[in-house]
């Protein structure tokens, strides 16, 4: 593979760090890196799957999600319908295409809440003021060990069953996770001499979080909100079946599961269906998080480390141009200040 195009600052350029990556190039190594793995691979086939059935389903299904026929309950998988009907007559694979849209949003608003709660609350524990951080620190200790479904029922009573419980519920228990188990990471970051010397410069603590702990956290957040996203598909399922989730007029997998499983002993197959998606998706999504960790991290990704030493050199390269072209000028213009002193030494002497 050739990284030519990952060449160095052009002329105009307003790059800080001559040589670096641009975000296109680095996503592309990365991607490129996912997918020689089989683990990787497999994550990025199945998401990508879900991300454009969640699209789709937003305007075409099989079926239409509400049209039920009572004579047609609990069919096994025929031609009109690929995957059976459940206790209704309602079509379980348009039901399972419609609910993918409404998993994949509790799942990206779970995983943005709990990364910004995380990162928060990180902040607060790595505060110089030892007053603070302690406060948060037992803080989080002590809220850690509310259970989601706890805090979701506790929700249920004034909001009644939604997606705001789940992504609350969701969202607060693995933020708190998120931020003790980075916590170690950032301290260790924190205490670095490059930080000490930014403090010593003058650099503001926001300023020095965001530019050098978090990118030093970076591969530990990424597994850790990819098993966010996980277990939100799972809480979801949960908290549905007990009837404090997804509200009945929306579709959700988990609703697919809750109908389907109290026949489980009579129609197993219909079971099968919601459970086997539920599966593939969340073994996905943790396997993309181990995967990403390794292709984002230079030392565990060799493509990633040639593609950097790659833009170094042409960097310097394109530098040493650079330099030899202002020397030719300076030298240009030292010869013709001499030319024209010369000319003028000749014009006095006549």
């Amino acid at each position: 593979m050739s990284w030519e195009h990952a060449d160095g600052p052009r002329p105009g350029s307003k790059a800080a760090f001559p040589g670096r990556l641009g975000f296109f190039v680095r996503m592309r190594v990365v991607l490129a890196s996912m997918w020689r793995k089989a683990s990787g691979r497999y994550s990025l086939i199945v998401l990508a799957i879900w991300i454009l059935v969640s699209l789709v389903s937003r305007f075409w299904t099989p079926v239409p999600i509400w049209n039920t026929d009572g004579y047609r309950i609990w069919q096994a998988p025929s031609r009109a319908h690929l995957l059976g009907t459940d206790g209704t007559g309602a079509d379980i694979l348009s039901w399972l295409m419609a609910g993918s849209a409404t998993n994949l949003a509790i799942s990206l608003l779970a995983v943005i809440l709990s990364g910004v709660l995380g990162l928060l609350l990180v902040m607060a524990m790595v505060s110089r003021r030892s007053g603070v951080s302690q406060a948060v620190v037992v803080m989080v200790d002590a809220l850690i060990s509310l259970p989601t479904v706890l805090l979701a029922l506790i929700l249920a009573v004034p909001l009644g069953p939604s997606i705001v419980v789940v992504v609350v519920a969701c969202g607060f228990g693995y933020g708190l996770n998120l931020a003790r188990i980075v916590l170690p990471q950032a301290l260790l970051a924190a205490e670095s001499d490059y930080v000490r010397s930014a403090r010593h410069s003058g650099v503001g603590s926001f300023r020095i979080f965001c530019t050098h702990l978090v990118p030093n956290v970076i591969p530990v957040l990424c597994v850790q909100l990819s098993m966010s996203a996980g277990t939100s598909v799972l809480a979801e399922a949960g908290l549905t079946y007990l009837g404090v989730g997804v509200p009945s007029g929306l579709p959700s997998w988990g609703h697919s599961l809750t109908t389907s499983v109290k026949f489980i002993n009579v129609f197993p197959l219909n079971v099968l269906w919601p459970g086997l998606v539920v599966t593939m998706v969340v073994l996905a999504l943790n396997l993309f998080g181990d995967a990403l960790r390794d292709a984002i991290d230079p030392v565990a990704n060799p493509g990633l480390r040639a593609a950097v030493a790659v833009a170094g050199r042409s960097a310097l390269h394109f530098a040493r141009q650079e330099t030899s072209a202002q020397l030719d000028d300076s030298g240009r213009h030292v010869e013709n200040a001499i030319h024209a002193g010369q000319g003028g030494n000749d014009v006095a002497e006549n």
